[in-house]
């Protein structure tokens, strides 16, 4: 919703803006993928730790994960920094720059907020307190449309910044959240058998090693998924501003959708982990074919809506009558991936409660690098297909790379 809300106004305000928030957000979307994935360490191990009633050490997890998020964090922070100096350099059109660098360094400064925040979140998921992360999260989108609203056209006294206030927005709400979210697990009196273990239990090294050992696997398996994304972006930016304006559009539905699916994915990982630490192999399966199952109905659902506004998607955005026309072109490869992308998801989620992470790197740079994006350079550019012909590296990676993860649980769950 902060990206959807972030889209619905900048792309009001200009379409350059709108295009230029298309490069850097999905710049920085894979960064924030890479971040999730890895913080999905904690989930299975406090998971594991929770469904055996060993909570004081569920609480050193914690502690450990902040110190591992902050360090990828800045780790991430001086990569992106770097790559700043390269902007000018990757093919985007000129007149887009003084959008992008601004917007670009604001976002940069919000990374190491958002990896404090998902480590405090993946340890509530873990011990199945979801709603305390969700009321956060609503909030935190609140407080980012109210300041979109005042930054990017300038009420109540402030100047009007645009692109840059959206921004600036984003880091503020991103920055809040996190010390309410701190604030709640360090001193609310419900995680006060877990403050025990995060205080007084001394360091592990053995939990630091065992959440690298996951997280970074699974950081580069949803980073590869999303890189692919990220390329399609630089490919459409070769087609010109409309075209880009129009994928930044689909990317925040197709992100909604994606969201959506994830949380039901989380679910299955928090209770494929539960099981797993009882042994319990058949409701390890059964959650791993529910959860598909609802993200089936999920997916029927929020397509039916979406395809019957198919035609005013874009208006919403933009008053440009161009950038319409090429996202309504874009339903057709994006109502067909959804399938793909649920059964990704879901499984993906499946065995990273197993701890089975290691294969899932290999299977996602098979399917999205192998598969998907030549695929889409072919179709855009070969075939001259333009921004439809790059879409369809959507289908054929996601698809491809659900079918193999589907197909790796059942070897996992049959072996055991």
């Amino acid at each position: 919703m902060l990206g959807f809300a972030d889209t619905f106004m900048v792309g009001h305000h200009s379409t350059e803006e709108l295009a230029a928030a298309s490069f850097v957000n999905n710049i920085f979307t894979l960064c924030i993928i890479f971040c999730t994935g890895f913080s999905y360490g904690l989930t299975p191990v406090v998971g594991e730790l929770y469904g055996n009633h060993r909570i004081k050490e569920t609480g050193q997890a914690l502690r450990c994960s902040l110190v591992a998020n902050v360090l990828v964090a800045l780790l991430l922070t001086v990569i992106m920094s770097i790559l700043y100096f390269f902007l000018d350099y990757l093919g985007q059109p000129e007149e887009l720059m003084p959008f992008i660098k601004p917007y670009y360094l604001v976002t940069l400064f919000s990374l190491i907020f958002v990896m404090i925040f998902n480590a405090f979140k993946q340890f509530t998921d873990g011990i199945t307190d979801t709603k305390t992360g969700m009321w956060i999260l609503l909030g935190g989108n609140l407080l980012n449309i109210v300041g979109n609203f005042i930054l990017i056209y300038g009420e109540f006294g402030f100047p009007e910044l645009g692109l840059l206030g959206a921004g600036i927005s984003t880091l503020v709400s991103r920055i809040i959240m996190v010390i309410v979210f701190g604030y709640i697990v360090l001193y609310s009196s419900r995680y006060t058998p877990y403050r025990s273990g995060f205080f007084h239990l001394p360091w592990s090294r053995s939990v630091f090693k065992r959440l690298n050992a996951l997280g970074w696997p699974i950081a580069f398996q949803m980073g590869m998924e999303t890189a692919s994304f990220n390329f399609s972006t630089i490919m459409v930016g070769w087609l010109g501003v409309t075209a880009l304006a129009s994928h930044q559009i689909m990317l925040t539905i197709s992100q909604f959708t994606f969201m959506m699916f994830y949380g039901m994915g989380a679910a299955v990982a928090v209770r494929v982990s539960n099981f797993r630490g009882q042994n319990d192999m058949e409701n390890v399966r059964r959650s791993a074919r529910a959860g598909f199952h609802l993200i089936l109905m999920m997916a029927v659902i929020l397509l039916s809506i979406i395809f019957l506004v198919r035609y005013q998607i874009g208006g919403w955005f933009t008053n440009d009558t161009n950038v319409s026309v090429v996202v309504s072109s874009l339903f057709l490869p994006f109502l067909i991936y959804q399938f793909g992308d649920g059964l990704q998801i879901n499984f993906a989620n499946a065995l990273r409660g197993l701890e089975d992470v290691k294969a899932m790197m290999i299977m996602a740079f098979i399917a999205y690098f192998l598969i998907s994006l030549p695929i889409g350079y072919f179709c855009g550019f070969v075939l001259n297909w333009g921004i439809i012909g790059v879409w369809m590296t959507f289908p054929f990676g996601l698809t491809s790379a659900g079918i193999m993860f589907w197909l790796r649980f059942r070897y996992k769950t049959k072996s055991r």
